[in-house]
């Protein structure tokens, strides 16, 4: 189903007032953006968002991979938390990339009866990113709807940007990350078996499967929230290939304090407050488990200065 199918579908009852983006994360930038929708809208027309379910860049360069800040579930719950209430989703595809800015602009003119489009400072749309703010401006004059622009939102002398928290994530600066979110960066699976090695330490892990679309942080030590079973409870979590035991796999594995319950196959979820220590390599077990027990010990110290979880 192309684009237009999917437009075609929507058919609000009244006029919307429209942004278009991938909104990975739902950073403060884009929340920024979202509540400029939400104030144009008032109560005469729709806040809408037009999301693309992958991200344009890497149709349009085959060689690229992005991984993302958010899954569709959370993203999807997220938008709606600022209070747009129509979210249409597209899948981005070479079809798409070759569409015209005016083909688009009158598709969403016809089918999503646009009132506003709020863009933002460095938005394009339609083929080769013809459709500029000043072109698009051009064609809402003609199809009956007006065009605004929202600055950037600037933390620490920088544009919020989705590029530059993935970057952040993957030094391991998750106060830079949960700055530029406005919540705790987190990831979520399910448990599955592993070789039990933390649990003869003396330290139980739970292994988490993660979705391979999923950026994760950089490897290292972590001070983080683990909610399983609707109970948030204190945690460490490793990311890594446990170069100790010589291991090639990267993982991300959690033990949560003061909890001895089974919950393999259970879904969780761990969010993340502050970054422990890089991965490292050890000489011996009883060394290792000297440093895991100081790991715990910051854990519980960073754990309980940062007050409690934040739930996306």
């Amino acid at each position: 189903m192309d684009f237009l199918q999917i437009l075609s579908e929507i058919q609000p009852d009244i006029e919307t007032v429209l942004t278009i983006g991938v909104f990975d994360g739902v950073h403060v930038g884009h929340c920024h953006l979202l509540n400029e929708v939400v104030n144009q809208a008032g109560t005469e027309y729709i806040p809408t968002v037009m999301t693309f379910t992958n991200h344009p860049a890497a149709v349009i360069n085959s060689e690229l991979t992005i991984q993302n800040l958010s899954t569709p579930e959370q993203k999807t719950r997220l938008i709606s938390n600022q209070g747009i209430k129509l979210i249409v989703q597209i899948p981005f595809d070479h079809d798409l990339a070759s569409v015209s800015a005016a083909i688009f602009a009158q598709a969403l003119s016809d089918h999503l009866k646009i009132a506003g489009l709020v863009i933002g400072p460095d938005f394009a749309l339609g083929k080769d990113r013809e459709g500029n703010y000043s072109v698009l401006k051009a064609l809402g004059v003609k199809l009956g709807f007006w065009v605004s622009s929202v600055s950037p939102l600037i933390i620490d002398g920088l544009p919020v940007k989705s590029r530059r928290i993935r970057q952040d994530l993957v030094a391991g600066s998750i106060g830079n990350v949960t700055k530029q979110l406005g919540r705790l960066f987190s990831l979520s699976g399910s448990v599955t078996t592993g070789n039990k090695q933390g649990r003869e330490l003396g330290f139980p892990t739970a292994n988490l499967a993660i979705s391979d679309n999923m950026l994760l942080p950089g490897d290292g030590i972590y001070a983080t929230w683990a909610t399983v079973n609707h109970q948030t409870y204190p945690s460490a979590t490793s990311i890594g290939i446990r170069p100790t035991f010589g291991l090639t796999e990267r993982i991300v594995e959690t033990h949560i304090f003061d909890f001895d319950e089974n919950i393999y196959s259970k879904p969780i979820t761990v969010q993340f407050v502050g970054k422990i220590r890089d991965q490292e390599t050890f000489d011996n077990l009883p060394t290792l488990i000297a440093q895991i027990t100081q790991d715990v010990s910051e854990s519980r110290i960073i754990l309980q200065e940062h007050g409690g979880p934040t739930f996306a």
